[in-house]
């Protein structure tokens, strides 16, 4: 499997105790190649995590690859910040959504119902992989 990793996920991943974890690691097991991702969901997560050494291993270990460049989508951040402002995007989903637009067949990989209002291109809907419905 290849697609964006969002903060959710790779908290998931990492803490046993989150009720997504099963499923994370489960889909972990089809990654194909390193999920592409941001600094600021890094970020996020190791705040959630209370652990940066957790945060850094998996990029090390190749789950994530970190492929975004802030510069050059600042202007388009801000474009989607306007844009998406009503439902309060976090820096992190804002940087998901240009890298849905830079990379259009990788799904983001999320427990963040978000991903499913948000659009890249204005219209188009981001194709996402979350947990079962019924384990939500």
């Amino acid at each position: 499997m290849k697609g964006l990793a969002d903060t959710g996920f790779l908290v998931a991943f990492l803490n046993r105790r989150d009720r997504y974890h099963a499923w994370a690691v489960g889909l972990a097991q089809t990654v194909e190649e390193p999920l592409l991702t941001c600094e600021a969901v890094l970020a996020e997560a190791a705040f959630h995590l209370g652990s940066v050494a957790d945060v850094l291993e998996l990029e090390r270990a190749g789950l994530v690859r970190v492929d975004f460049d802030f510069p050059r989508w600042r202007l388009r951040l801000e474009t989607l910040a306007k844009r998406c402002a009503n439902r309060q995007p976090d820096l992190a989903d804002l940087c998901l959504i240009c890298l849905s637009e830079q990379h259009p067949r990788h799904p983001v990989v999320t427990v963040d119902g978000d991903f499913r209002i948000y659009r890249r291109h204005q219209r188009e809907i981001i194709p996402v992989v979350m947990p079962p419905e019924g384990k939500r």
